[in-house]
């Protein structure tokens, strides 16, 4: 018999492994968001996915059958660049990141540069172009007394053909050659994405709920947060996971549909 999952006023979603995969949204995803949408229910989106601007996300989702706003997606750049702008004002950024995060980051106002000799803060991305010259520029600057600061600590990204190596492992390259720690990881779980959602989501954290594939990302942040945390089956977590996980999630799930089918 499937657990009853009670209904909260706001609902924060993963995207990757729990509204869709790849290009595919998942079974009942956009009835779910339309059910609780229309039961009053707040809905964000969060991913830590930092390939994409908040646009694109919503534009997919769109497509996919979820009505989205560029407003209603929080992404790990979102949570970075508030960490940046409060911590490392004024600050000149080494990136080891995409164009999109690159572009963001200008956007935000801060100074860009593949100088190791400017680099006042290092920072690290999910990297399809990662390579030796980057992680050559990154080490020489935190050499140089450059601080690390990371999007998120993913170490795969999930995919159909069964994932791609994410943040983690740039980071790992980069702290491994260094012997230096990142100063700040500040996507999910972190405080800093918390804030970020929690604020546009517009309700208590007792009131919310996060929705996610990841039990150390998604639902330690829901918990750690004081909301509740649901894990869902449809991405990359399995339940001999679930079982030798010192975290416990508020509910396990086969996929969100179990959300609002009783």
């Amino acid at each position: 018999m499937t657990e009853i999952i009670p209904r909260y006023q706001g609902y924060a979603f993963d995207l990757d492994g729990t509204l869709y995969l790849g290009d595919d949204i998942l079974p009942g995803a956009a009835n779910v968001v339309q059910t609780l949408r229309a039961d009053g229910r707040n809905v964000v989106f969060v991913t830590n996915k930092p390939l994409e601007t908040n646009d694109s996300y919503a534009a997919k989702l769109t497509k996919l059958g979820i009505p989205a706003e560029p407003t209603d997606v929080i992404s790990a750049i979102d949570a970075l660049v508030l960490y940046l702008q409060r911590n490392h004002p004024g600050a000149t950024l080494l990136p080891v990141a995409e164009h999109v995060v690159i572009g963001e980051l200008e956007n935000a106002g801060f100074t860009v540069s593949p100088d190791p000799n400017l680099a006042d803060v290092v920072v690290v991305s999910f990297d399809r172009t990662f390579d030796y010259d980057k992680l050559t520029r990154a080490y020489q600057a935190v050499k140089r007394g450059a601080v690390i600061v990371a999007t998120n600590p993913d170490p795969y990204c999930p995919t159909p053909d069964g994932g791609l190596p994410d943040c983690a492992a740039m980071l790992a390259a980069i702290e491994a050659c260094t012997g230096a720690t990142a100063e700040a990881i500040v996507g999910k779980p972190s405080v800093h994405m918390a804030e970020a959602f929690l604020d546009r989501l517009g309700v208590p954290a007792a009131d919310a709920v996060m929705v996610g594939d990841r039990i150390m990302t998604d639902v330690a942040m829901g918990l750690g947060a004081g909301m509740a945390g649901i894990l869902v089956l449809s991405g990359a977590t399995t339940p001999a996971d679930v079982t030798a996980s010192p975290i416990v999630p508020t509910f396990v799930i086969k996929d969100v549909r179990d959300l609002v089918d009783h």
